[in-house]
């Protein structure tokens, strides 16, 4: 696997699972941990916050930390 790769699915999948939780924690009022475990729509978004992390802030992230590894080598 690329070494683009690994980092993609390294800060892509943290913050994925960082939001999946939060969301879980952010909802916890209104309804029950296994409740919202038990909905379709909650995996369907956890997986949703997964891909675009590591799709898209994963790419982004990538593409500055090679920007600045190529601004500080000069």
């Amino acid at each position: 696997m690329s070494e683009r790769w690994k980092y993609q699915l390294k800060m892509g999948g943290f913050w994925g699972i960082f939001m999946v939780v939060f969301m879980l924690l952010f909802e916890i009022k209104e309804k029950t941990v296994s409740q919202q475990l038990s909905e379709n729509n909650f995996y369907f978004r956890a997986a949703s916050y997964l891909v675009i992390g590591i799709f898209v802030l994963g790419y982004f992230s990538w593409k500055e930390k090679v920007k600045r590894e190529h601004s500080t080598k000069k």
